[in-house]
C-alpha cells in the first residue's frame, strides 16, 4: 500500500484540479456552488486515494493496465479545459480564450450537419432560447465530440503499438475487472466478447440518444438549465465523454477476450 500511495496522491491531485478547474476559470456566483465544488473535490480525491493505494480489487476497472484510465482521464480533462476556456473568453477575453472560441466555432459549424450528434444537441434546446446560448452549445458540443473521437482513435492506436493489455507482463483479470465474475456461468471468452460488443454499440449510439432523452425530460417539465456556463460545461462534457469511455471499455473487453482465447490455444497446443 505504501508503495502505491505516492502515485495515488498524484492522481487525487489531478482529480481535484479537474473538478475545480471550470469554476476557477469561469466566474461563478453563489457560496452554495463553492461548497458543492469543495465537497465533490474532496470526495473525488479520497475515492481516488483509496482505490489506487489498495493492492486488492476495487471499483476501478483496468487499474493496473495502463493506458486505459489515463486516456479516459486525459480526454475528460482536455474536454473540460477546452470548454472552460471557451466560456472564460465570454467574460474576460484573451488570446488563448479567443483561439479556443474560434476553434470551437469552426469545428461546431463543420460537424453541425443534419442528424449529427451536434445537430441533435442544438435541436433539443427549447424554442425561444437565446441565440448566444445556442452558439455556445454548438461550439462546445463540436469541440468536445471531436476530442472524444480522437481519444477513442488514440486509444486504439496505443493498443496496437503496445500490444495491450499485456504490455508490462501478466494481465490480472481479478484486479483489472473487479466487477466481472468469471464463475457466474458460461464461457468467459464469449461473455467478454458479448459485453464488449454491447459496450461498443452503446458507446456509438449514446451521443444520438442522450439529446432525445434530454428533450423528453424537458417536455416533462424538468429541463436542464444550460444558460449557466458551469452546467453547460459539465453536461456537454458528460455527453461527449461517457460514450467514448463506454466505447473504449468495449474495445478493451474485446482485447481481453482475444488474449484469453490466444492463451487457451497455446495451452491446448502444448
Amino acid at each position: 500500500m505504501l508503495s502505491r500511495l505516492p502515485a495515488a496522491l498524484v492522481r487525487a491531485i489531478l482529480v481535484v484540479i479537474l473538478v475545480v478547474m471550470p469554476y476557477a476559470l469561469v466566474p461563478s456566483s453563489g457560496s452554495d456552488n463553492t461548497q458543492i465544488i469543495v465537497l465533490v473535490a474532496i470526495f473525488g480525491a479520497l475515492f481516488t486515494i483509496v482505490e489506487y493505494s489498495s493492492s486488492s480489487p476495487s471499483l476501478v476497472e483496468f487499474r493496473d493496465a495502463p493506458p486505459f484510465n489515463r486516456v479516459r482521464f486525459s480526454a475528460l480533462f482536455a474536454t473540460v479545459f477546452c470548454l472552460a476556456m471557451i466560456f472564460k473568453g465570454v467574460e474576460s477575453p484573451s488570446a488563448i480564450s479567443t483561439y479556443f472560441q474560434n476553434s470551437g466555432s469552426v469545428i461546431g459549424a463543420t460537424i453541425d450537419f443534419p442528424y449529427s450528434p451536434v445537430r441533435l444537441m442544438v435541436v433539443m434546446m427549447p424554442d425561444g432560447t437565446d441565440p448566444a446560448v445556442i452558439q455556445h452549445l454548438r461550439d462546445a458540443a463540436g469541440l468536445s465530440y471531436l476530442i472524444s473521437v480522437f481519444s477513442v482513435i488514440w486509444f486504439i492506436v496505443l493498443l496496437r503499438l503496445y500490444r495491450w493489455p499485456r504490455r508490462t507482463g501478466a494481465f490480472n483479470v481479478w484486479i483489472n475487472l473487479p466487477t466481472f465474475d468469471p464463475t457466474a456461468g458460461g464461457d468467459v471468452v464469449k461473455r467478454l466478447q458479448r459485453d464488449g460488443r454491447i459496450n461498443i454499440i452503446l458507446g456509438f449510439l449514446l451521443p444520438f440518444l442522450v439529446p432525445a432523452v434530454l428533450k423528453l425530460i424537458a417536455a416533462m417539465g424538468t429541463a436542464i438549465n444550460l444558460d449557466n456556463p458551469q452546467t453547460l460545461i459539465w453536461t456537454v462534457s458528460a455527453w461527449a465523454f461517457l460514450p467514448a469511455s463506454i466505447l473504449m471499455r468495449g474495445v478493451a473487453l474485446s482485447r481481453v477476450a482475444q488474449m484469453i482465447e490466444v492463451q487457451r490455444r497455446k495451452s491446448y497446443g502444448d
